[in-house]
């Protein structure tokens, strides 16, 4: 209680002085004989007072000179005190007197620490003029054809609630989903993104663009969302399906992960039935029809992820994941790209730097590659140089110049082997930024079956000292694939900064036969790069995801590497 005293100080707390200095002597003592404060109040300042009386009488010194106590404050002061605390902090703050607790009734503070903690910029009073956000998204994305009218009949009733419910009953119980997350959906992945959108907390599928569109945005769609029906009580919905949000269950099963469920799983039927569910999802997945679709192993990929995914449209598990923290010297700033994957489509990679090489992480898979593998390992210390754009359009050639770097490498790596035997540390020094542990993981990807790669050409190179550090750009230099090399997208970039060595992951289906090959790392701008599979003669294309992530950042270097491990243990 000690704590309280010097946080409360001494003094009355019937009002700030300056109210009573207004009030005639009549209204003072009116004023004073009210019990504006409880015991408890009462009891501090009769405890502090008694400990300065004690003090006092001990020396002739001079008095201290007079301490303002926060009870003296007037209320709209102490509101605004208490609305810049953290709201974890307020139900503490609370218990320390009943005037504290009466002004934390005030629906100013828990508006601002909406709004700063969470990002919530409506106002529940003006809703009806103003419009929710969420309401646009549900008219627009979620189901065109319900008017905005119909929608406003079954959204809550926010006149009569409060920001303080909000905070408490929605942000706050929910706040461990929030940020970016991947379902478990076998091999194939995914990445949600759980935000709060106005007075919803909302669960969106990022999807990549139709291929081969690798530079077009991402597309997204709802699973779930959060919202407050009533005070105190949280609603969770299933978006999925095309009939409305229904009856959805949310359980935290354990620290960075969640597991979504539906109540109602008949919204996800439609009436014409599976044959209407997959030529529905054929054009939202893939944005064309079977009939365009003339693969016949393209067919069957697709069949087989209809059919896979079907199964988890009631019951889903998320593990969390985080962005990839960057450092000044970072080859080009980490992140999500989009890639193109021969007969798969396009899927989802994250880039990330560690020490003297960067690796691809699939965040996105399929039966060959399953989602969580390393799909492409870039080697910063082995740069190639390319040749003229004549000899780059000889695919014999770039292969031998590869291969010569392999070897190199391969003979660095024993001469490592032999030297750590000596001195027990057989790698050479690790950049300061991220410790590598033993030999790289398997990383690389298979990026579609065989003869289904993207990309058309390869780049012919000439094997050049390795730096220190790679240089961060340079002049552009003529870049054209080289003639046999497939590419599911032509308008690759015609000139690129450098070029490294690299690795590739392909396997057969199932993830049978996993194997590294030898590859080239092309990095053409700060938000594309490409990267050439010598054994399958393909090349993928990589864009940027230019979307902004919130709550996405990892908590240390260390946690980052082991959610690494973790997603892809899954899949291994």
């Amino acid at each position: 209680m000690a704590v309280c005293a010097r946080l409360c100080g001494v003094g009355p707390s019937r009002g700030c002085r300056r109210r009573q200095q207004r009030r005639g002597p009549a209204e003072t003592a009116a004023a004073d004989s009210e019990p504006d404060t409880d015991p408890e109040e009462e009891r501090i300042e009769a405890g502090a007072a008694a400990l300065a009386g004690a003090g006092g009488g001990r020396g002739a010194g001079p008095s201290p000179p007079p301490r303002c106590s926060l009870l003296e404050l007037p209320p709209e002061l102490l509101v605004e005190i208490f609305a810049s605390l953290p709201g974890t902090d307020l139900p503490s703050l609370a218990q320390v007197c009943t005037k504290f607790r009466r002004i934390l009734h005030t629906d100013t503070i828990w508006r601002r620490r909406c709004r700063e903690e969470y990002g919530v910029c409506e106002n529940l009073r003006k809703l009806d003029i103003t419009g929710v956000s969420c309401r646009d998204v549900y008219a627009k994305r979620i189901n065109p054809r319900v008017k905005s009218g119909r929608f406003m009949k079954i959204l809550p009733d926010y006149e009569h609630m409060e920001y303080r419910d909000v905070y408490t009953c929605l942000l706050h119980r929910y706040r461990h989903i929030l940020g970016l997350w991947q379902p478990d959906i076998g091999p194939y992945g995914g990445l949600l993104n759980v935000v709060v959108d106005g007075l919803f907390i909302i669960g969106w599928m990022y999807l990549p663009p139709h291929d081969p569109h690798v530079d077009d945005p991402m597309r997204f769609k709802p699973l779930f969302r959060v919202h407050l029906m009533e005070r105190k009580s949280a609603t969770v919905e299933c978006m999925y399906g095309h009939r409305g949000p229904h009856n959805g269950h949310i359980q935290i099963v354990k620290k960075d992960e969640f597991s979504t469920k539906c109540n109602q799983t008949d919204h996800h039927r439609m009436s014409g039935g599976r044959q209407e569910e997959f030529r529905t999802w054929l054009r939202e997945e893939w944005g064309r029809t079977l009939e365009d679709i003339f693969h016949e192993h393209m067919q069957e990929l697709i069949l087989m992820k209809f059919i896979y995914t079907s199964q988890y449209d009631n019951c889903l598990t998320y593990r969390r994941i985080y962005l990839p923290p960057s450092h000044p010297d970072d080859l080009i700033r980490p992140g999500l790209f989009k890639g193109t994957y021969g007969s798969h489509g396009l899927e989802i990679v994250m880039l990330s730097f560690h020490g003297k090489r960067a690796r691809g992480t699939k965040i996105t898979g399929d039966p060959n590659i399953p989602a969580g593998q390393q799909t492409v390992e870039i080697d910063l210390m082995h740069r190639i140089q390319l040749p003229d754009v004549e000899s780059l359009r000889s695919f014999n050639e770039l292969s031998r110049i590869v291969l010569e770097v392999r070897e190199q490498v391969r003979q660095e790596q024993q001469q490592q082997q032999e030297d750590g035997a000596e001195d027990g540390e057989g790698r050479a020094p690790q950049s300061p930024r991220e410790p590598q542990r033993g030999p790289a993981q398997p990383s690389v990807e298979l990026p579609a079956e065989k003869g289904g790669g993207p990309a058309d050409g390869e780049a012919a190179a000439a094997a050049a000292p390795a730096p220190e550090q790679p240089a961060q750009s340079g002049q552009g230099q003529p870049f054209v694939l080289p003639v046999g090399v497939s590419s599911r997208n032509e308008d690759y970039p015609r000139t690129c900064r450098m070029c490294f060595y690299g690795t590739g992951l392909i396997a057969g289906h199932g993830f049978t036969s996993p194997e590294r090959t030898p590859g080239v790392f092309i990095l053409f701008d700060e938000d594309r790069f490409g990267f050439i599979w010598l054994e399958l003669k393909s090349f993928s294309l990589y864009s940027r995801v230019r979307a902004t992530f919130r709550n996405a950042e990892a908590p240390s270097p260390q946690a980052f590497e082991e959610m690494l491990k973790n997603i892809q243990s899954l899949t291994s």
